[in-house]
């Protein structure tokens, strides 16, 4: 039997093995963290692909559901704002890097104020989701959906969009909603629709000039927009009015696109959100002279990657949610 032999190779192991790819641990484990932050928001992205490709024809057309800008009430800004979004968050991307690069050079000032100016931006950005949150689940033009959940939209004869709250004439409502309170302890009914669907039909046939579009899409890639007879037709099929979006059903088209649009912006904005008190608490450490007597600021470089992966992952939401 072999006797085992210990090699010494002059290492003590009680003080580690070192720093892995030359790098300290913290920043080790901020990549460990982006990576697999990274395939989560993939998986995200995927899902939407998917769930997209699978509802094609009922999936909204982005330049009619984002065309909102503020101050320019009932002017169609199509992506205009969402694009100013996403400059303000790349400039912020800009900031951080001279922030890093201001503590490499161990220029304090300059930290403090490339650092200021990356926590104005994502202030900025994630106000700025929050306000096309509001306008997202207002909505603005209406819909009705049928027995079958299709949704019809209304348009002129020209086929330009019509917001439902112009021609719909509503009368007195004569049912309340069933609250908990009031009815079964533990059922609550869902909220009343904004119009009656009489009142839809009776409008819409008072208006000689309206016409349905339905989610069918045309050769051209366009929404189907009837003739005055066929969205007679079609209307008396309607069920429930609609405006704006909830989880449950939206004005825009399918119902899973307003899912995805909550769970992907939502949670990206999350991250921005942490990104942003993260500077906060880094920011403050800078002032008060934290890492100048540490002798570098390593900090700021760790969360600097973490602002670069919020960017660079808004890079893909703006261009498979919003563009593609």
């Amino acid at each position: 039997m072999g006797a085992t032999v210990a090699v010494n190779s002059g290492h003590d192991t009680s003080k580690g093995f070192g720093k892995p790819f030359e790098i300290s641990y913290g920043k080790m484990m901020m990549w460990f963290f982006i990576l697999s932050d990274a395939l989560t928001f993939s998986g995200f992205i995927v899902a939407y692909g998917f769930s997209r490709f699978k509802f094609i024809e009922e999936w909204p057309i982005a330049d009619e559901v984002f065309n909102h800008f503020p101050f320019l009430h009932g002017v169609d800004a199509p992506m205009l704002y969402v694009a100013l979004m996403t400059f303000v968050l790349i400039a912020s991307s800009v900031t951080m890097v001279l922030a890093v690069d201001a503590g490499h050079h161990m220029n304090k000032n300059k930290v403090i104020t490339y650092m200021f100016l990356t926590i104005i931006g994502g202030v900025i950005f994630v106000g700025s989701q929050a306000w096309e949150w509001k306008n997202f689940i207002a909505g603005g033009y209406g819909a009705v959906t049928t027995k079958s959940g299709k949704l019809l939209q209304f348009t002129d004869a020209e086929g330009h969009r019509v917001r439902m709250n112009t021609f719909v004439v509503a009368t007195a409502v004569d049912r309340a909603q069933h609250v908990s309170d009031k009815g079964l302890w533990y059922e609550e009914e869902a909220a009343l629709p904004p119009y009656a669907m009489k009142d839809v039909v009776n409008s819409f046939a008072a208006n000689p000039n309206l016409r349905v579009r339905t989610q069918q899409l045309t050769e051209a890639g366009e929404k189907t927009v009837l003739s005055r007879a066929e969205s007679i037709t079609m209307l008396n099929k309607g069920v429930r009015s609609v405006e704006g979006a909830n989880l449950r059903e939206n004005e825009y088209g399918h119902p899973l696109f307003a899912d995805f649009f909550f769970f992907i912006t939502g949670f990206h904005g999350f991250h921005v959100l942490t990104g942003i008190l993260i500077n906060i608490i880094i920011f403050i450490n800078v002032v008060l002279g934290v890492y100048e007597r540490r002798g570098q600021y390593e900090m700021v470089e760790k969360v600097g990657l973490y602002w670069h992966f919020v960017d660079l992952v808004w890079v893909f939401v703006f261009t498979f949610f919003y563009l593609v």
